[in-house]
């Protein structure tokens, strides 16, 4: 099938991107296209009931089962990530007669044999002979997204050295970040030699973000007040360390595929699959616990959307 399937693709393959629409998961299957150096069409979708409910065991997936529907002419490869996608993934793979070649990113928590390659972390359980091991999340972090972010954000060029990106988090089901973290963050932060970059997510809440505010306005600190466009990128490109708070996975890989010095900002909680991935990023050498100080050092910057792209050329003979 490899075979036949290379045969019939002579120029770049049509790529669909399929998520629930869920941002971080979108972004993982994205990264692992364009280190292909494909343009994919994107489409989110929902699940109608039964499959709504009992997805990803019930099977027996139809057109129907999607909204909006899922139709012919079916792409050469699909990148699928998110539990509604598995549905999917399963419905196009065998409508296609399997010559769409199914990429399942995240652990779907089934069989992998369901699906053509199957990309987990390290820090999730499922193994198999067509799954691909990564350190962390792929991502969308790459050389030239960085180089056209610090163009495009210039003006943090005029920030005094070191730069110190700080991004935070906030509230999840296995993290907690009150108003005492924040006060004891802004604290640690206020000492530190530099300038900062801060970016808080709506997960930080109302009082956090106050609080952040009430610090660093009218200072020569930048914090971005959510409008105008993302200066995300922008951070990640012009800073000479990065902090993040432990909650957020793909904030930590994404920072450490920059290959600067990346700090975590320990929060109160924890999960066992969480602290698993931030033990194989300190073991990897590009993540240190923040406790108040800085320091430089180097590592091999992760590039797990490129290790899965490298593993999806092989196996279609791109």
């Amino acid at each position: 099938m490899m075979q036949e399937l290379s045969k019939n693709i002579t120029q770049k393959p049509i790529c669909w991107i399929v998520t629930e629409g869920i941002a971080g998961t979108e972004n993982q299957c994205l990264g692992v296209a364009e280190a292909l150096g494909i343009v994919p069409e994107v489409k989110r979708i929902e699940l109608r009931q039964p499959w709504k409910s009992l997805s990803p065991y019930l099977g027996l997936e139809q057109n129907w089962s999607f909204s909006p529907a899922l139709t012919r002419p079916w792409p050469d490869l699909l990148i699928a990530s998110g539990r509604k996608s598995i549905a999917a993934s399963r419905y196009i793979k065998k409508a296609s007669c399997g010559k769409t070649f199914t990429v399942q990113i995240q652990d779907p928590r089934i069989s992998p044999k369901q699906f053509d390659l199957v990309a987990v972390p390290a820090h999730d359980p499922t193994r198999g002979e067509n799954v691909v091991v990564t350190t962390s999340a792929p991502n969308r972090v790459s050389a030239e997204k960085l180089e056209a972010a610090k163009k495009e954000f210039s003006a943090f060029q005029a920030l005094p050295s070191p730069r110190i990106a700080v991004l935070i988090g906030g509230n999840s089901k296995a993290y907690k970040m009150d108003a005492i973290a924040i006060r004891k963050l802004v604290i640690q932060l206020s000492h530190l030699d530099g300038s900062l970059m801060i970016s808080a997510s709506r997960r930080t809440g109302e009082e956090g973000r106050k609080i952040l505010h009430e610090t660093f306005d009218d200072t020569d600190h930048f914090l971005w007040d959510s409008e105008g466009p993302n200066p995300y990128f922008g951070l990640l490109a012009w800073a000479d360390f990065i902090l993040v708070t432990a909650d957020s996975a793909s904030m930590l890989s994404e920072a450490c595929t920059t290959g600067k010095p990346v700090y975590m900002i320990p929060l109160e909680g924890g999960h066992p699959r969480i602290d698993k991935l931030h033990e194989n990023l300190r073991q990897s050498g590009c993540l240190r616990d923040f406790d108040g100080n800085l320091e430089n050092w180097s590592y091999e910057p992760l590039n797990d959307a490129a290790s899965i792209a490298q593993e999806i050329r092989k196996c279609m003979k791109l």
